[in-house]
């Protein structure tokens, strides 16, 4: 008996759209993932993207657990000396609330290019619309 190995051709993509209002970042992360990756498909091979695209709306209604808005630090760096910044949580969700979420997903997927193509599939909304309607994305429950 064979292996069966997905081909990039052969593999099905859904859409999903994630309401994050009051969902737990990390939990809700953790899934996003898991359905970019494809390990909720039968036909899951580890070499070949066959994940689904994930539409996630209300991130800006995100919830941390804890102090995390005052005490969790997200760092980035422009590559220079002396170029890195530092904001927290709560100041990063009033500048830019899809970052928080897109930040917590990308550390769960493989650091390749393969996982590159998984974060092309993620679409990421602070608002309750989004421009994919006409993709008609099935509710997907976190």
């Amino acid at each position: 008996m064979t292996t069966y190995m997905a081909k990039p051709d052969e593999v099905d993509k859904n859409w999903y759209v994630v309401d994050a209002k009051d969902k737990t970042l990390g939990r809700m992360a953790s899934r996003i993932a898991t359905i970019l990756r494809g390990k909720h498909k039968p036909e899951y091979t580890p070499h070949v993207d066959t994940g689904d695209f994930v539409i996630v709306v209300n991130a800006d209604k995100i919830k941390l657990t804890g102090n995390k808005w005052e005490q969790k630090v997200h760092y980035k760096h422009s590559r220079y000396p002396g170029g890195l910044k530092t904001m927290t949580y709560g100041d990063l969700k009033k500048k830019n609330p899809e970052e928080i979420v897109k930040h917590a997903v990308k550390g769960m997927v493989p650091t390749n290019t393969l996982g590159e193509k998984m974060m092309k599939k993620l679409k990421i909304y602070a608002g309750p619309d989004h421009p994919h309607q006409a993709q008609q994305p099935e509710e997907l429950e976190v």
